[in-house]
């Protein structure tokens, strides 16, 4: 591990309780996701292509059938001998997909994912934000959240279902929302995601979240719990199974933490207990001075290098674009 910042000693406050049947709970996620057809549809989009970028609108179905959707970027060209690397990006909770075209510049074939209730995919599942965070979460089963999960973990599969991916290496990044949903892609799909770079993890610590911080999205449970405090055992039990750090232990990739440490939107307590929960090799960044943003601009250097370390891009330009790595909550 490698740690460039003091411990916090707050860390050993984070606890979640994982319920008995947890691997029971995500297997049948997985089973429900295996049952139904991707039916991935990709469409050039010569008005945002590049000649040195091929930008596709992709479509795809997830749990229950629901048609979401992604922007799919990689270098013009012929593939590289075994493909090219591949990324993908995941969106902050507020946040819409990018098209990354910043990444492709540098070699990377990237799928910038947009899960039910986001842009181009809010026809069928629309609880707006905020709302999602709370739509249905009395119920571990039908929570909402828990299948917009599953909707990133089948754009990482329709990622590397392309013929033109080398499917040893394709990386996961993101922050906030998609850092610890990083961690989810990377936990469900084992062996297959080769490094995970998530930046200010949320859905880490969710209960003691709600506890730590006032803001937004965690605010959204606070507010629920004003309004229905019967429903507190029933919101803290699917919080448990939804929960990254529940999940961490199952993470098998290098992977790489970066937080701020005034982080008021995820709490950097969390950031601390997911950096202990996560078994293998781990290269953490923690930084005084930042809020939510975990350290941008000044991390993005490390976060080009580390995905590039285990990625290894081809003949890539090294033009960054900040918002590429930047997703708020």
């Amino acid at each position: 591990m490698t740690v460039t910042a003091t411990q916090n000693p707050a860390r050993a406050s984070i606890t979640v309780d994982r319920p008995a049947d947890f691997d029971e709970y995500w297997q049948a996620g997985l089973d429900e996701l295996a049952a139904v057809d991707p039916a991935p549809l990709l469409t050039l989009r010569l008005d945002l292509s590049t000649p040195e970028i091929d930008v596709f609108d992709v479509r795809y179905s997830g749990t229950g059938n629901v048609r979401v959707a992604a922007w799919y970027t990689r270098p013009t060209g012929e593939a590289p001998t075994g493909g090219w690397p591949g990324l993908l990006l995941i969106p902050g909770y507020i946040s819409d997909p990018v098209v990354a075209k910043s990444w492709s510049l540098r070699g990377y074939a990237v799928l910038s994912v947009a899960a039910r209730g986001k842009l181009r995919a809010m026809d069928p599942v629309n609880p707006g934000y905020p709302g999602l965070l709370v739509d249905t979460i009395v119920d571990p089963y039908s929570y909402t959240y828990r299948a917009f999960y599953l909707d990133t973990v089948r754009g990482f599969d329709i990622l590397a279902a392309l013929p033109e991916i080398d499917p040893t290496r394709i990386g996961v990044h993101g922050s906030s929302q998609g850092g610890g949903l990083g961690v989810v892609v990377a936990a469900l799909r084992p062996g297959a995601v080769a490094c995970l770079s998530a930046g200010a993890p949320y859905m880490c610590g969710i209960m003691d979240s709600v506890r730590l911080t006032y803001t937004y999205p965690y605010q959204e449970i606070r507010e629920y719990l004003t309004v229905h405090p019967d429903h507190y055992a029933l919101v803290e039990r699917t919080a448990s199974y939804v929960d990254a750090l529940n999940l961490a232990a199952q993470v098998t990739c290098p992977t790489q933490v970066y937080i701020g440490l005034r982080d008021d939107v995820c709490p950097p307590e969390t950031g601390f207990a997911l950096v202990d929960a996560l078994p293998g090799e781990v290269e953490f960044h923690a930084y005084p001075g930042a809020g939510h943003d975990a350290g941008l601009p000044a991390v993005a250097n490390e976060i080009d290098r580390f995905l590039a370390e285990h990625l290894q891009p081809v003949g890539g330009s090294s033009r960054r674009e900040a918002d590429t790595s930047r997703s708020n909550a």
